[in-house]
């Protein structure tokens, strides 16, 4: 996952109308012993631009709660959670990782645990999102993206990338080695708990489609927007922002399900101040916070209760029926065997 959120400058042009907003709501249960300062690790750019506005602004301030951000890479966060556990504080209040990065630190017992208790609003939360030890905060999901000029029928199944009409046609970032791998093997009928059947579909995707890696998710934007390629699977967010910069795609959920990927908030065990970040926790999912996340980079609420304009349902929206079959990564199996996985696509799929 990348640690680098770009938004155009145009596009935070609303922000200050939106913390305005936000600054009118009333304060929650859980702010009623906050108080003080905190510290959260989060990314950078317009991810971090956008939360500073829309919670620390908008909710924490008025609340009585200072916040300060420390900017930094999923690396340096993890390496801060590992390194800082035995200390008697943590030089972090909130930590901000993709579900999958969250994972391992979860494991080894580096975040209290979030309850109904400690942030009333995880009850709004969509339950397939939920987590033990942290708080989903935004999420997005892989689709299909195609270009609609030259796939006029739009595609049902991640299995249509195999389709025969495409050959030569078919991109792939490398930066999504999991998620391709992911969709690969609900295409030959597996489970997230195994990608060993999808390596055979990655295999006829390369010398049976000739598809094309790029190593980035930009340069399959600029393919796509040349018409190089006409079809690839990324997150839909992504497509938001490409479709704003002239980039002709629309998306098509796959009947396979949606697998998601969401940006999650934690409370480190050693936290110097947990009480106003487990507030922190709970004005991250307010909807006029989630809302702005959406109309500004496209990620989608992880609440129930925060409704969007229908022009950005549209765009961005999942049905419940598809929301309820949400196919989630198995983070067991990835962090046990995300090198032969890795060696697998640099080896034999990129090779």
């Amino acid at each position: 996952m990348s640690d680098n959120f770009n938004l155009s400058r145009r596009s935070l042009l609303g922000s200050a109308a939106v913390a305005a907003t936000l600054c009118g709501l009333s304060a929650i249960p859980a702010f009623a012993k906050a108080s003080g300062s905190i510290v959260t690790s989060v990314f950078g750019g317009d991810y971090g631009d956008i939360l500073r506005q829309s919670v620390d602004e908008a909710i924490m301030a008025p609340a009585g709660v200072t916040v300060t951000q420390d900017i930094s890479s999923t690396e340096a966060r993890q390496t801060k959670l590992r390194t800082e556990r035995q200390r008697r504080k943590s030089s972090m209040d909130v930590a901000v990782l993709a579900d999958l990065d969250m994972y391992p630190m979860a494991k080894i017992g580096a975040f209290t645990p979030v309850t109904e208790q400690n942030v009333p609003r995880l009850a709004s939360v969509i339950p397939a999102l939920r987590k033990e030890l942290s708080v989903p905060q935004i999420f997005s999901y892989i689709a299909i993206l195609y270009n609609p000029a030259k796939i006029t029928t739009p595609p049902s199944s991640f299995a249509d990338l195999w389709n025969p009409e495409y050959k030569g046609r078919v991109g792939i970032s490398n930066n999504l080695h999991v998620a391709v791998s992911a969709v690969a093997t609900l295409a030959a009928g597996g489970t997230l708990s195994d990608f060993a059947p999808g390596q055979k579909k990655l295999i006829e995707l390369k010398n049976d489609q000739q598809a094309k890696v790029f190593p980035s998710n930009e340069a399959i934007a600029a393919a796509l927007k040349s018409e190089e390629i006409w079809i690839t699977v990324n997150y839909v967010a992504r497509a938001y922002s490409w479709r704003k910069a002239g980039v002709p795609i629309n998306h098509a959920v796959a009947k396979e399900g949606a697998i998601p990927i969401a940006f999650e908030m934690a409370v480190p065990t050693n936290a110097s101040n947990e009480e106003a970040a487990f507030a922190y926790l709970n004005a991250a999912l307010e909807p006029a916070a989630q809302t702005a996340f959406a109309e500004k980079m496209g990620y989608l609420p992880t609440v129930t209760d925060a409704n969007l304009p229908p022009e950005l349902e549209a765009q961005i929206g999942l049905p419940e029926a598809a929301r309820n079959n949400l196919v989630r990564l198995d983070n067991e199996y990835l962090m046990n065997h995300q090198a032969e996985i890795l060696d697998f696509w640099n080896r034999s799929f990129k090779g």
